[in-house]
């Protein structure tokens, strides 16, 4: 249900909906139109997954979907330090987990906000997992909706995780400041509406620029649009109706790319008050993915491939051209929480959010870094922590509890982080803070 690029190649985890099979495959494609196998395994016990996370604690790791027997599944960590052999290192069982229940009692995705792995375990609601040693991680809390939501897409900024259902209109935005006890946040609990105001059930989501990109799939297909700058007061802030029926959704660039079904959409999200199409991709079968990836896009059908070419292979998965000229734009930051100038508590996270996915190994300490802001340099401020991305998405998790009643400053360099095609941040970002309570 996507790509990614990790470590220069191409990732790709892949499984039928029932499990017991798939697996990781690495490519290398500096010429998309050859892509070529670097790495693959086939553990024989993957679900089909809706995320890849990513995390450097005492290594290079992975995380998918686990299911080795129908009634027995949760999340599969990989070591993927070569990703020319990449290894199953944990198979993780997570309570309720039930197939064939394929929408109520699995697992439909991970965000890793390293070291905590956040699972959106449908109707079992969110797990919280320490993954600190992904060799052994522990379930440190789970944490269930009232009512019910059946938790499909799960993305962690910060100090904000962002749940949305899958085909369902429900969205709940959750203060994880205390990272193993998410809490509600008022107002934070709402219905994903069309702009007349009609509830309208989506089949995933991606929040980006602090607002969530819903993939339409009642009445219609499209986008439809929410801004939660603003926790506390989702609003709606646009949307395309189309004759599609949604899958997947990501953004690039002031651009949106979902699959809807018989078709794949690009469209034009620069103002959200006036979204437009710009083009349609296709590929026969249930196209339900098309991700971005510099001037491509991968597009991916989860059921129905044909052999379009005559070679005696069903093409599940092709690359196809969308930009004349490769990506030469860097990445822009465009969305920081808590917010610039916000209130963090001891055992807050800081999270930046891009325009575009964003090269895992280029965010770590060096490119993502939190000081004191009463410090005479930013070295000597320096806060340990953890950096880690996921897909758009970069967070830092200080190792330790930060001082109450301290300034922070968070700084991304200019040619620090980059997108897939190498291209860096052009303009440094700075954000401050201040911790709540006293000085010691």
């Amino acid at each position: 249900n996507l790509v990614v690029m990790y470590d220069g190649y191409l990732a790709m985890p892949w499984a039928p909906e029932f499990g017991l099979s798939g697996g990781l495959t690495f490519f290398e494609v500096k010429d998309p139109c050859a892509p070529t196998v670097v790495g693959h395994a086939s553990p024989g016990i993957m679900r089909e997954t809706h995320a890849l996370g990513f995390s450097p604690v005492g290594g290079r790791w992975a995380v998918t979907m686990a299911m080795p027997r129908f009634r027995e599944g949760g999340l599969l960590f990989w070591d993927v330090s070569d990703p020319t052999a990449p290894a199953v290192v944990n198979a993780m069982a997570l309570p309720g987990f039930r197939y064939p229940d394929a929408y109520a009692r699995i697992v439909f995705a991970a965000f890793w906000q390293a070291p905590y792995v956040y699972a959106a375990g449908a109707d079992n609601g969110v797990y919280v997992v320490d993954a600190t040693n992904p060799t052994a991680p522990e379930l440190v809390n789970q944490y269930v909706f009232e009512p019910v939501l059946r938790a499909g897409q799960i993305q962690a900024i910060g100090d904000l995780l962002i749940v949305t259902s899958a085909e369902q209109a429900r969205t709940a935005l959750l203060d994880i400041s205390d990272p193993a006890n998410p809490q509600p946040i008022p107002g934070g609990d709402f219905v994903s509406t069309d702009g007349e105001g009609t509830p309208r059930e989506a089949y995933f989501s991606t929040a980006s620029g602090g607002h969530i990109y819903y993939a339409r799939k009642d009445d219609g297909g499209g986008l439809m649009v929410w801004d939660i700058r603003d926790p506390t007061r989702p609003v709606y802030a646009g949307g395309h109706r189309s004759d599609g029926n949604g899958g997947y959704v990501f953004v690039k660039g002031g651009r949106a790319f979902t699959g809807e079904s018989r078709f794949a959409a690009v469209y034009d999200v620069s103002d959200l008050s006036a979204i437009t199409e710009i083009s349609r991709l296709a590929l026969p079968g249930d196209l339900d993915t098309a991700t971005p990836i510099g001037n491509v896009v991968v597009l991916s059908v989860d059921d129905k491939a044909e052999d379009s070419d005559g070679d005696g292979v069903a093409e599940g998965t092709v690359v196809v051209p969308f930009d004349t000229e490769p990506d030469a734009q860097p990445p822009q930051v465009t969305w920081v929480y808590p917010a610039d100038g916000g209130i963090l508590t001891p055992t807050s996270r800081v999270g930046v959010g891009f325009d575009e996915m964003v090269d895992v190994k280029s965010a770590w300490e060096g490119s993502v870094r939190l000081y004191r802001a009463d410090a005479v340099t930013p070295a000597e401020g320096r806060v340990d922590g953890w950096v880690s991305a996921q897909e758009h998405l970069v967070n830092f998790w200080p190792r330790r509890p930060l001082t109450p009643g301290t300034a922070y400053v968070l700084e991304l360099p200019a040619g620090g982080v980059t997108d897939y095609n190498g291209n860096a941040l052009a303009e440094p970002f700075t954000a401050r803070f201040t911790v709540a309570g006293v000085a010691p």
